[in-house]
């Protein structure tokens, strides 16, 4: 199994993947909102501004990573509605360099894995093909061909590759790789990870039991303070009399990826947390450009955004996000008539505790989630949540058996 990832390298993962387009700190969160629901996890990179037009990415420039929560939280709290979106990203991204990490597209599978289990979410590889063939002595072989037969090519085709590679240096085209990235890899090569794939994750000690959570009562906006980093996501919970908390939905960047930021904002503002996550998920998949222009009543107050842009009310119903009416709103009291509210959209992410590894990977990707919440698969009903499987906790279950570093000859 080891050898899956001591033979591949991350220049493998770039085949197919689009040219990075850089998110700039002096862009707008309208810029931002955009970027976010073209991009995998609802988050993607701030850079600051190229020293010159023609300077090539590079991580030296890289600040942090800005999500649709950071968006939605941001513009909550200022309470100027549209206004907010017009503030500049800098402004809203926390800074975090090692989020991102600049690689050779020479490196092992196993030495990314190894950066992303502590904490690395993106990594900048160059896309160009002159640093084909060459790559690291322990990958066996490369592309279908042994390594051996490649570097024993003459030295005239040698010399003419140094020769183009230093050509066309200035024409290096970089991709940006996700963690999504290499979990499709990684589910694209299950036979060769056998039998960790159809392990349960419990088996695998892939379930995290220290996940964030907050009662359905309590004000969205202090469940947002909660929000960890890894996975970005608090749970919506009701407690029940022995102890066990029922999920009832999350809070988090993946949930917010493509809304109405805005409206968003004002259901973060002005309700529960557990009216938030019942109708979060309702507007989880339109696309910011197709959202509808919130009603403007007559008695509305309203604000001129700008020339060629109509008005808006600086308040709006949580209808625009498919939140609960008034009317369903009074009825939240009664949330033990939990099937009334969690079929279809409004259900959260979820897996049971025997779960096969493999059935994880594939829910999160069908999905394009960043985590899964777990339940008990011995409680009744729904069940018990029990914990949260994301990323590092797949990447630390695919790896388990891997040993520290390749033998040698």
């Amino acid at each position: 199994m080891a050898a899956v990832f001591f033979h591949h390298v991350v220049g493998d993962l770039t085949c197919g993947k689009p040219e990075v387009v850089e998110l700039l700190d002096t862009g707008t969160l309208e810029d931002a909102a955009r970027a976010i629901a073209a991009s995998p996890e609802g988050v993607v990179p701030v850079w600051r501004p190229r020293a010159t037009p023609d300077e090539p990415p590079s991580g030296a420039r890289f600040i942090g990573m800005i999500s649709a929560l950071d968006i939605a939280a941001f513009v909550a709290a200022s309470g100027v509605g549209d206004r907010a979106m017009r503030a500049v990203v800098g402004e809203v991204v926390q800074p975090n360099p090692g989020l991102l990490r600049e690689i050779d597209p020479g490196t092992r599978l196993i030495d990314v894995l190894e950066l992303m289990r502590h904490g690395v979410k993106r990594f900048l590889v160059r896309k160009s093909g002159s640093w084909r063939g060459i790559t690291k002595r322990f990958s066996v072989l490369y592309n279908g061909k042994w390594l051996k037969n490649m570097e024993s090519t003459s030295p005239s085709a040698a010399s003419s590759s140094r020769q183009q590679s230093s050509s066309s240096g200035s024409a290096d085209r970089f991709c940006c790789l996700s963690r999504e990235d290499v979990l499709r890899f990684l589910i694209g090569c299950l036979g060769a990870l056998a039998p960790i794939p159809l392990t349960q994750i419990s088996s695998l000690g892939a379930i995290n039991p220290q996940y964030s959570y907050v009662e359905a009562s309590a004000p969205a906006m202090e469940a947002i303070q909660k929000i960890p980093q890894d996975p970005c996501a608090i749970a919506v919970v009701e407690t029940t009399p022995d102890g066990a908390r029922k999920i009832l939905g999350d809070i988090s960047a993946y949930k917010l990826w493509k809304c109405d930021y805005v409206s968003a904002a004002w259901a973060l503002a002005n309700l529960s947390a557990g009216q938030f996550v019942i109708g979060a998920d309702e507007n989880g998949s339109t696309p910011i450009l197709a959202l509808p222009e919130p009603p403007i009543s007559p008695s509305s107050p309203v604000e001129e955004i700008g020339p060629g842009r109509s008005p808006r009310a600086k308040k709006f119903s949580s209808r625009s996000i498919g939140f609960l009416s008034n009317s369903q709103a009074n009825q939240m009291s009664a949330w033990r008539t939990r099937s009334a509210y969690h079929r279809g959209r409004s259900t959260p992410l979820t897996c049971k505790s025997t779960s096969t590894l493999a059935a994880v990977m594939a829910q999160m990707l069908s999905h394009r989630a960043t985590h899964v919440w777990v339940m008990d698969a011995e409680s009744e009903e729904d069940g018990d949540l029990v914990g949260v499987v994301g990323y590092t906790e797949i990447f630390n279950a695919a790896t388990r058996s891997t040993c520290p570093s390749p033998t040698t000859s």
